[in-house]
């Protein structure tokens, strides 16, 4: 079936998508691993007798569950084999989503799938492209769980994709917006307020003290207590203005500084899911249609905000 697929024109013609919203998506993981099997599962809802692809498949398939349903996929289902992965490449260019199938009970292999599957997904062409992992055949015994396969397949060496925080806390800022700078006001006005306090405190000490100096050397002469008087009423005034010039501009340059820290701040965000599936019954698989298409919106979303901050 794959190689009659591969290499018929017609049935490529056929399969290209008819409207702007279909999805483009390519299908890859080692020979045998359940990709074909996985492919006519999602299209006709039943299971095919398949052989090895030597080429490519390539359907139009649709979601049928949560957020996905309706959505339209293109999946290109490439062949497995070794010589063939060279052309992974070509295929997974300009791509919305990769789905990479796992043979959940061929530990052998699995440091291979690992090998492949960074190597695609680490290619600059590739580069926060949303990665669907299906760990197929979970009806077998000795089937990895997810979690096991995670630390198999390396899944937290990929790269995250990075969110502003001024994004991830839109709604602290809209509200910040329609009450602009109360609380840092209030909380401003007080720490000064608290400041003058204590420099009026500070200056009355120093005052008293100046004062008492002052009355035990009333023997000296008359221009050393005049010095001594005017240092004492000039520096009330230039000990207030420096002290809360001080304490005004700390406040500012630590409000500057932590608004700066919530500018600056990313959020990781992972763009990868690992999915339990069986291509045999079709369990999981509208379930992994739904995560990877969950993922190519919040891309997109992500790509037209950032477009919109340039």
């Amino acid at each position: 079936m794959g190689a009659a697929m591969g290499k018929s024109g017609n049935t490529l013609l056929d399969s290209l998508p008819s409207t702007q919203g279909t999805l483009h998506v390519v299908m890859l993981g080692l020979d045998s691993a359940g990709k074909t099997t996985a492919l006519y599962r999602l299209k006709f809802d039943q299971y095919l007798n398949t052989v090895p692809t030597i080429g490519f498949n390539c359907e139009k398939v649709r979601g049928s569950c949560g957020r996905a349903k309706g959505a339209s996929f293109l999946v290109w289902d490439v062949g497995g084999q070794e010589k063939l992965r060279p052309l992974w490449r070509s295929y997974t260019r300009c791509t919305d989503g990769i789905v990479f199938v796992v043979d959940s009970v061929d530990v052998d292999r699995m440091e291979e799938a690992k090998m492949e599957l960074m190597r695609t997904a680490k290619c600059p062409d590739n580069q926060g492209v949303p990665v669907l992992i299906l760990a197929n055949k979970q009806d077998l015994p000795g089937a990895k769980e997810p979690k096991e396969l995670e630390k198999l397949l390396g899944l937290y060496e990929l790269s995250p994709t990075y969110i502003p925080q001024s994004h991830h806390s839109h709604q602290q800022q809209h509200q910040q917006q329609q009450h602009p700078n109360n609380s840092l006001n209030s909380s401003n006005s007080s720490q000064c307020s608290g400041c003058s306090s204590n420099t009026t405190a500070t200056i009355n000490s120093l005052s008293s003290s100046s004062a008492a100096t002052t009355a035990s050397n009333n023997s000296n002469n008359s221009s050393q207590q005049q010095i001594s008087s005017s240092s004492v009423t000039s520096s009330p005034s230039t000990t207030n203005q420096h002290l809360q010039s001080s304490c005004c501009s700390g406040i500012s340059g630590s409000s500057s500084s932590s608004s700066s820290n919530n500018h600056s701040t990313n959020v990781p965000i992972k763009n990868w899911h690992i999915q339990p599936a069986c291509a045999i019954t079709g369990e999981g698989l509208q379930e992994g249609l739904e995560a990877l298409y969950e993922m190519i919106i919040r891309k997109r979303k992500l790509s037209k905000q950032h477009k919109k901050k340039r």
